[in-house]
């Protein structure tokens, strides 16, 4: 039986990898490094420092032994049922909701590699 859903029809697709750091001023330094290096802009958050888009550096130790992998999907409430219906469950105690009410983070419960993966809703 074929299913109803691909990658490809979620548009499933890497996000950003994440940094676990040890305390804030450890993620601000990583992530202010890895924006000289690329030229890239520092965007620092309440628990995370983005270096552009593709490295978020974790103020805190977070899931995943070695950090985290972020996909972006086009559906999250889709790309999760896709998985767990291949077998890999999802966290929904991670799930993040927007104002409106709709799930838009949430991460599997198993890490791959020593890496933790969570889904985020494309904008």
């Amino acid at each position: 039986m074929e299913q109803e859903n691909t990658m490809e029809d979620l548009k499933i697709e890497l996000a950003h990898v994440g940094i676990n750091a040890e305390n804030e001023e450890e993620a601000l330094k990583t992530a202010n490094l890895l924006c000289s290096i690329f030229g890239l802009r520092l965007k620092d958050g309440s628990s995370s420092a983005f270096a552009g888009t593709a490295v978020e550096v974790m103020k805190k130790p977070f899931l995943g032994k070695k950090g985290h992998i972020g996909f972006s999907t086009a559906n999250i409430e889709k790309a999760v049922a896709f998985v767990e219906a291949n077998g890999f469950p999802v966290n929904m105690e991670t799930a993040k909701y927007g104002p409106d009410g709709k799930m838009n983070a949430v991460y599997l419960k198993n890490e791959v590699a020593g890496f933790a993966l969570h889904f985020v809703q494309k904008k």
